[in-house]
């Protein structure tokens, strides 16, 4: 058994598991947005801390990264166990296609696992839903957990998606609106987009490419 797993969050620039391979692509018709609460991690029950989910949206890419995790079955289980514990607040696990950079026609893997969470507020305990940006701001500014604070988060995922070559203009927006909340000035150098992701970009700076076995169909997962 192979899976893979994409990684949209957290995971892009920490995965937290031992992986065989890392490659940088995009799923199609997902965005991401703010509306999970996290209550164990970098926030509380008291005061949860925002987190990103995905949100489907026809046309949108939600660029990230995909983890392959191969090499028997006490590894598979373990990358796994640690994987459900860590994205406990996300209640899907969703099989989508991978593309990456170059052909956004033909799926480089399907059967991807990633974390989704249901947007319903009386069947998931953990979905807070969609709020005005400044009102997410003054959560993320101000929640903290176990793992350190909410405000690290975004920032770290604005960075991550920076290192890829593929910023998120909404990560951008949202995060410079926590800087204004902390009274922050400056974030992570880049010419700042306004337009949503809707359409594939045709370049980007890309990390070196990796060579893939090819692989038949993969199973695999995210945050």
């Amino acid at each position: 058994m192979v899976f893979w797993v994409f990684g949209y969050g957290s995971l892009v620039w920490n995965p937290g598991f031992e992986y065989d391979e890392k490659v940088i692509g995009f799923i199609k018709d997902h965005r991401r947005v703010f509306d999970l609460a996290c209550i164990d991690h970098r926030g509380t029950p008291q005061h949860p801390a925002r987190t990103c989910t995905l949100e489907q949206y026809e046309g949108a890419v939600c660029w990230g990264a995909a983890y392959c995790v191969q090499g028997g079955p006490e590894k598979e289980k373990a990358a796994m166990e640690y994987l459900e514990r860590r994205e406990c607040e996300y209640d899907h696990k969703t099989l989508v296609d991978f593309f990456k950079e170059g052909d956004s026609e033909q799926p480089l893997l399907t059967g991807v696992i990633v974390f989704t969470s249901t947007p319903d507020k009386v069947s998931n305990k953990y979905y807070l839903g969609p709020a005005p940006l400044e009102d997410m701001a003054r959560q993320i500014a101000t929640a903290f957990g176990p793992c350190g604070n909410n405000r690290d988060y975004i920032f770290l995922l604005e960075k991550a998606m920076f290192d890829i070559g593929h910023e998120d203009d909404y990560v951008i927006e949202l995060a410079n609106e926590v800087r204004k909340v902390l009274g922050i000035v400056g974030g992570v150098p880049k010419e700042k987009k306004l337009s949503s992701p809707s359409r594939i970009p045709l370049k980007s700076h890309m990390v070196s490419p990796i060579k893939l076995r090819p692989l038949p169909e993969a199973v695999a997962m995210d945050s």
